[in-house]
């Protein structure tokens, strides 16, 4: 019995996988057998790991098509002869010139050589190579394919390289202009796509000098990263991000990978940026050269917007500043003004005041000047008259106390006007404070013979200054006083009501005029009526009580019927006011 033979079927075996993608190659020829042994001969090969992608074109027209669409092609293989004698060397023109691909190498392969004479086609065409179809053998044609691919791999290496070079230096004007961060980070993002020539999502975050690990400041993003635009520029990186840009961080130094690479650049201001870019493909050594490259011109661009940064809060800083101090100067003017004008007041009151004292006081000292002349030369006579001598005294000491109360009214008025004054606050009963002061003025009053009467309640208390409240009422009473007709009749009043504490005192004096009494608690203001009794006025009484009534909270109030028909003087107290002094 025959043995049964048993066929071993090897296992298939995967291949590695390609780096970077096959070698595109076309082969141009109306020969379709040539594409067959081309492919026989070519099923193995590779080249640092790539295999081949082999393209078929049977003709020149067809084959402007395929190159037309397909601008990766490494390697041509071409014939000459075709549809044309010289098909192939037409369509050398038309890749040279028209598609201006100047990299791809071509191979030119001709089964007629003397119909293209090796020498001519290499000076007149830009081909690579020129081999008879004869002479082509496998090995032949896999030494003469890696060459090309060399070449074009080198080509492609130094076309990338200038076309990288060429972005880096187009962009730094455009970089450098840039005065917002956020806007320079988005440039540096869509200039590293540019560069690298991919389609590439970016993330680029800034760690300021002195930061932490932990906190870091998104400054643009794009693709898959946009959404961290939209955040706060600290929001924390997402889970899968912040290990990779503080690994970064902690390193200092670039890292290439696939598919994320991330860039580290430091500026000489000490701020750190990393910027983390996700390919579509790894990264060759040339993309790797020219990032580094263009890295290394970044940090220029990012130093100078944070210079302008901090320069525009400094330019903000300082408007805020030079509007503080305008504001300053203006108010500090508006003082220096009312100064000036108080200044200017005071002036003016002084000279008034001055002009007061010597009229109203050359009255009185001419008066006991005459009387002490008078008694002089009654002592000398025999016997003295010791009545008139008396009344002279009499005369002399009215002038003496009228004096007296003219400069005590000049110094209480210059009190009330300084700015520390205060009140000493106490209970104090305004009905046993009026009853005392109508009973000082009631001598006045009978001089005059006029009745002084005082209409109160038992007892009426407030909180205030007892010695500020007296000077007020003795200066209402003693007007009054002044001021009404001999034989007439002045009431004084103190009540409370729901609203008000009030004071006043009534006479039957001659009133006042409406002019009069929109300026009766004037200072120095004389009015139309004059003292009934040739007393003297420095018109400060009224002015006075007018101002101890507001340091109390309250005001001051003058009411007449009209001339002739006396005059109603009172201070009113707010109750509430009151209570809380």
């Amino acid at each position: 019995m025959d043995d049964d033979i048993l066929h071993l079927i090897p296992d298939e075996v995967g291949e590695p996988p390609q780096r970077g993608g096959a070698w595109t190659i076309a082969v141009v020829d109306d020969d379709p057998a040539v594409h067959e042994g081309t492919r026989y001969a070519l099923a193995d090969y590779r080249l640092d790991g790539r295999g081949l992608e082999i393209l078929s074109a049977h003709s020149a027209a067809e084959a402007r098509g395929l190159l037309a669409a397909r601008r990766d092609v490494a390697v041509v293989l071409l014939d000459v002869v075709m549809e044309t004698d010289d098909a192939g060397l037409a369509l050398v023109d038309y890749i040279r010139r028209d598609l201006r691909e100047e990299t791809a190498r071509i191979i030119l392969r001709t089964g007629q050589p003397g119909q293209a004479p090796e020498r001519r086609v290499i000076v007149d065409y830009d081909i690579n190579d020129y081999k008879a179809k004869t002479e082509l053998t496998a090995d032949k044609l896999f030494t003469s394919l890696t060459a090309a691919l060399r070449a074009y791999q080198q080509l492609k290496r130094l076309d990338e390289t200038r076309r990288g070079l060429e972005i880096i230096i187009d962009a730094a004007p455009m970089l450098l202009d840039h005065k917002s961060m956020q806007r320079l980070a988005e440039g540096m993002l869509t200039q590293v796509a540019s560069l690298l020539n991919v389609a590439c999502a970016g993330i680029l975050v800034l760690r300021e000098s002195g930061g932490t690990d932990e906190r870091f400041c998104v400054l643009a993003g794009s693709g898959c990263y946009h959404h961290y635009v939209a955040r706060e520029p600290a929001w924390p990186l997402d889970d899968d991000v912040h290990p990779i840009v503080a690994r970064t961080f902690t390193e200092r130094r670039h890292s290439f990978g696939t598919p994320c690479s991330t860039l580290y650049l430091q500026t000489s201001t000490g701020s750190e940026i990393v910027a983390l870019i996700d390919a579509d493909r790894s990264l060759s050594e040339t993309d790797r050269a020219l990032i580094d490259l263009f890295t290394s011109r970044l940090s220029i661009a990012f130093d100078n917007v944070i210079l302008y940064e901090q320069l525009q809060r400094a330019n903000v800083g300082l408007e805020q500043r030079v509007v503080e101090r305008t504001a300053e100067l203006i108010r500090a003017n508006r003082r220096l003004a009312m100064q000036r004008s108080d200044l200017r007041r005071a002036n003016g009151l002084k000279t008034e005041i001055l002009g007061t004292i010597a009229h109203d006081l050359k009255n009185p000292l001419a008066v006991i000047l005459g009387r002490a002349e008078m008694l002089t030369d009654m002592t000398g006579l025999t016997p003295p008259p010791l009545e008139q001598m008396r009344a002279q005294v009499d005369h002399v000491r009215s002038s003496a106390k009228r004096l007296t109360g003219m400069i005590e009214s000049l110094m209480a008025d210059a009190m009330t006007d300084a700015l520390d004054i205060t009140l000493r606050r106490e209970p104090v009963d305004l009905a046993a404070l009026v009853r005392e002061v109508c009973a000082a003025n009631q001598p006045l009053a009978d001089l005059k013979d006029q009745g002084l009467e005082a209409v109160l309640p038992e007892e009426l208390y407030l909180c205030g200054d007892g010695e500020r409240l007296r000077e007020a009422i003795d200066n209402l009473i003693s007007n009054a006083i002044k001021y009404s007709f001999p034989g007439g009749a002045i009431t004084v009043r103190a009540w409370r009501d729901g609203v008000e504490t009030v004071c006043a005192v009534s006479d039957q004096g001659p009133g006042l005029s409406p002019e009069d009494a929109g300026r009766v608690f004037g200072r120095f203001q004389r009015l139309s009526a004059k003292p009934t009794g040739g007393e003297g006025s420095t018109g400060l009484g009224l002015s006075i009580v007018k101002r101890i009534a507001e340091l109390h909270g309250g005001r001051a109030s003058a009411e007449s019927p009209g001339p002739g028909a006396g005059a109603t003087f009172a201070i009113r107290f707010p109750n509430i006011a009151v209570e809380l002094l």
